[in-house]
């Protein structure tokens, strides 16, 4: 048995959910198929797939062994292409993790341009404001924002947020215009809540040399940049955000910006990927792109040289900041 043959079929067959589409896509016989998974399950002891007349699935050690797979297949074709010509033009499949925000207003909006320049490359996009394991979960990069921490993550710095406070105008006729983040103590703010530590976050303000940081009084908490934005609107109270999120809304007047006067600091943007992977052509690409794309973008405030940076390990990005 060829077992790189052998887990090429198996990821077919269970992204295709059968042996009839997975032999046809792959250009073999159906038994030829039925064979090589029989194989790799009596080599492995253990049963990958449940199979009926009308429906193939796979188990639990199967779903396990398909992850393991794909990081296998990956790193064949990565060394495949670093020493050949493929290098010039990238394909294959690149697993990518983003905020939410940033993939609905920036990154989707623009991935037009990237399958022009490289359409042999099939992009996975995970879009959430939590933090993935990119190693345990099998994916090749990720866009974050926030403080860096240490860890093994290899993180360029792409951009630079910046945020603002504001709400719904209806709320502000009914609740007043605070002239003071300490005023915000007797307002209602949404609030955000940290995915992986379940911390209300606070929020930050400077001006001339005063800062403060104050945890916020709210009757909604929420984990999710889109629910966060949507608070604001319905006006539920005063939120505080990367303004390029809402410049749709500031603009039709669905929300109003309050505390002009005060500086909130601004998050940086990082392109992450493990140190131990080869970068591959297609994930060098992708990260090119995204630098280039961040760079050109009017919310972004990105530095005319940002440097790479080794080791820190960005949390996830979120309306606040996480600490």
């Amino acid at each position: 048995m060829n077992k790189l043959q052998a887990m090429e079929v198996f990821v077919e067959v269970v992204d295709t959910g059968g042996f009839t589409r997975a032999a046809d896509n792959l250009q073999l016989p159906k038994a030829t198929v039925s064979t090589l998974i029989a194989s790799l399950e009596t080599a492995l002891s253990v049963k990958l797939l449940h199979r009926t007349t009308r429906h193939v699935s796979v188990t639990a050690d199967g779903a396990a062994y398909y992850e393991r797979c794909l990081r296998i297949l990956s790193d064949v074709r990565d060394a495949e292409e670093s020493l050949s010509r493929t290098r010039l033009s990238p394909s294959g499949r690149l697993r990518v993790d983003v905020p939410t925000g940033l993939a609905h207003d920036v990154i989707i909006p623009a991935m037009p341009d990237f399958f022009t320049r490289y359409p042999d490359i099939q992009v996975e996009m995970g879009c959430s404001d939590r933090s993935v394991d990119l190693v345990e979960e099998g994916v090749d990069c990720a866009v974050r924002g926030g403080v860096l921490v240490d860890s093994s993550l290899i993180a360029r710095r792409v951009g630079m947020l910046d945020f603002i406070c504001c709400a719904a105008p209806d709320y502000l006729r009914r609740y007043g215009i605070p002239a003071h983040p300490r005023e915000l103590l007797q307002h209602r703010c949404v609030n955000y809540f940290s995915s992986r530590s379940g911390k209300i976050l606070e929020w930050d303000f400077t001006r001339d040399g005063e800062r403060l940081q104050v945890a916020l009084p709210g009757l909604i908490a929420v984990n999710d940049t889109n629910a966060y934005i949507a608070a604001g609107v319905a006006g539920l109270g005063i939120i505080q955000t990367a303004g390029f999120v809402v410049d749709a809304m500031l603009a039709d007047g669905r929300l109003t910006t309050i505390l002009d006067d005060w500086s909130i600091d601004p998050l940086p943007v990082h392109v992450v990927y493990p140190q131990n992977r080869h970068l591959s052509a297609k994930v060098r690409v992708f990260v090119e792109w995204i630098a280039e794309l961040f760079a050109s973008h009017p919310g972004m405030r990105l530095p005319k040289a940002p440097p790479p940076a080794s080791a820190p390990h960005p949390q996830p990005w979120s309306p606040p900041y996480e600490q």
